[in-house]
């Protein structure tokens, strides 16, 4: 059976950063699990459409965790919460929230992530890079623990379970240059009158070639109306109609249908650029 793991920084990550991915996968018969290392709790309601403020206010956790439940479903993946508390992202200068995921020692917040990994066994572990996809400190601490618990999973530690030898790891490269150049001639194309154009012309320019990395394209054209609903289900979050998240999946469908990644570690050989995550995977 194939197994995979993504292990995320936030409730809502796994919904912004290779939902369609995981969405195929569980199409496929692949059991996917995804890990959310903290509880989301010093995050804001970033959705200025979200009408049940007084329900966040009084009890953010509480809705991210159903926001959560909601995307577990659209996607139909498993979901575990490391349990930890969101660092927040204070200004320049600030401290880190006390006792939050990015300030705990790597010997402790990634014990438990080696007890699951040996449990659950996947083959293929997917996290952020060594910049967390963007410097928040709890996307930076998520690289470091995953890492770090993906080589502890393979030997000693015996009081964590039977040691697991993970074959590959990938990077989510979700966004890049070569990706946004496509997108945006696609929506010139349709429609060159469309008012995101400033805001895609500016992105674009600002990610320049970023993605020269790439291993591993997922066809996920199927599968992008489940993230979609993953998405949204994340309400306290993600406005509904962002144009950050939400283009016509036709286009998508057209110029750019997949999901992207970065091969970093991998026990097995690779020729050329991939097309599966589990590619040259040994199942048992």
């Amino acid at each position: 059976m194939r197994r995979l793991l993504a292990v995320h920084a936030h409730p809502d990550d796994e919904s912004s950063k290779g939902a369609a991915t995981l969405a195929r996968y569980v199409a496929e018969g692949a059991q996917v699990t995804v890990v959310s290392c903290t509880n989301g709790e010093s995050g804001s309601v970033l959705n200025e459409r979200f009408e049940p403020l007084h329900r966040a206010a009084r009890d953010i956790t509480g809705v991210r965790r159903l926001e959560m439940a909601g995307a577990q479903a659209a996607l139909g993946i498993d979901h575990v919460w490391l349990g930890y508390v969101d660092s927040g992202l204070p200004d320049v200068g600030e401290p880190l929230r006390a006792l939050s995921f990015a300030t705990l020692p790597l010997e402790i917040s990634g014990r438990p992530l080696v007890r699951l990994i040996r449990r659950l066994r996947p083959q293929v572990v997917v996290t952020y890079d060594e910049m967390g996809g963007y410097p928040h400190p709890d996307h930076i601490r998520c690289h470091e623990v995953t890492m770090w618990a993906v080589e502890h999973a393979a030997e000693g530690l015996p009081e964590l379970g039977e040691p697991w030898q993970v074959q590959k790891v990938y990077y989510d490269r979700s966004m890049s240059g070569p990706r946004l150049q496509a997108l945006l001639g696609a929506l010139e194309a349709t429609d060159p009158d469309d008012e995101r154009l400033p805001f895609v012309r500016e992105w674009a320019a600002r990610l320049g070639e970023r993605g020269h990395t790439l291993t591993t394209r997922v066809d996920v054209g199927a599968h992008l109306d489940a993230r979609d609903v993953a998405l949204r289900s994340h309400a306290s979050q993600v406005d509904p109609e962002s144009r950050f998240f939400f283009w016509p999946n036709d286009l998508l469908r057209q110029a750019w249908p997949t999901d992207d990644y970065e091969l970093v570690r991998s026990r097995v050989a690779r020729e050329g650029t991939e097309d599966d995550l589990f590619a040259g995977v040994e199942e048992d």
